[in-house]
């Protein structure tokens, strides 16, 4: 496949790599020194990674808010709705990569992202760095922009090696950060592993809050409000998290018919599933397929 490398640079520094007949983008990294990239919601077709140099503000992702400061990281998966409140210069990188530049699930045995920074419904989309960790990635997005700016095409193998370091790397921050904090092997009630192991297991078939909580032998207020405490999601929203997630999954990897998606997850009416999955990632099952899922593969 051929690229064309475009390169914009204005206040705040913009590189990009599209695809000369489409003009969609494939690959960008963005310089920020104030909050303007992130004035309004945004949903972008795309993997996005925000290294957060200087700054304090709030990250709204979904529907839930999220506190940072200075040297974080935030990634948002493809048509995940996010907003960055910045009240002061926020300075940093955005790297940006579609799918088709490099897809997480055909490279999952290369770079083990995917369900640490990306599609994970139980954490944060965001972690604090160390000041070492924060120029160790900084370095590797530095390399980037630097490959970007020699004359003539960027190198897509060596931006391919770069982008692989940057999630592997960040991948590995994230782990040890939860693996040292402990929270999730000592400090959640036991009942907040049972729930996950439910929802993984019977999410194709349970939509409701009532149907967990009855299999869990619990009320439904109590296994909400525990649920909210620890995850900042209530149940629904981890149930709907989960099935758009394997909805999106499909779309994606696979050429399954709408309709045979919306059947293996427990939707009787396609045009129902069409409007439910609409109304969560705000574009239409078809739509993410045509923008997202243009390199599919039998899963």
């Amino acid at each position: 496949m051929t690229f064309n490398r475009q390169m914009d640079k204005n206040d705040n520094g913009v590189w990009e790599l599209n695809n000369p007949q489409s003009n969609s983008l494939y690959f960008k990294i963005s310089k920020f020194r104030n909050n303007g990239l992130f004035d309004g919601m945004a949903s972008f077709n795309y993997f996005s990674i925000i290294l957060i140099l200087k700054g304090n503000g709030e990250l709204l992702a979904d529907i839930n808010p999220f506190d940072f400061s200075d040297e974080t990281l935030i990634s948002v998966s493809p048509y995940q709705p996010f907003k960055i409140n910045c009240p002061g210069n926020c300075t940093g990188y955005m790297v940006n990569f579609h799918p088709d530049f490099f897809c997480l699930h055909k490279h999952r045995n290369e770079v083990s992202c995917n369900g640490i920074l990306f599609n994970n419904i139980y954490e944060p989309p965001l972690f604090t760095l160390t000041s070492a960790e924060t120029q160790s990635l900084l370095h590797v997005v530095l390399g980037m922009t630097a490959e970007m700016q020699r004359p003539g095409i960027a190198e897509f193998e060596i931006l391919l090696s770069y982008l692989k370091i940057l999630l592997i790397d960040a991948s590995r921050m994230k782990v040890e950060k939860r693996q040292l904090a402990g929270v999730l092997a000592n400090k959640e009630p036991v009942i907040l592993n049972d729930l996950k192991d439910a929802i993984e297991q019977n999410f194709h078939t349970l939509h409701s809050p009532s149907e967990y909580a009855q299999l869990l032998n619990i009320s439904t207020p109590v296994l909400n409000r525990t649920a909210k405490s620890y995850f900042s999601k209530t149940l629904s929203q981890l149930i709907t998290d989960r099935i758009m997630l394997e909805a999106k999954r499909q779309l994606y990897l696979t050429s399954k018919s709408v309709k045979l998606i919306a059947y293996e997850l427990g939707f009787n009416d396609e045009f129902y599933f069409s409007r439910y999955f609409k109304s969560k990632i705000n574009v239409s099952p078809q739509l993410f397929r045509d923008t997202v899922g243009v390199n599919r593969a039998e899963a």
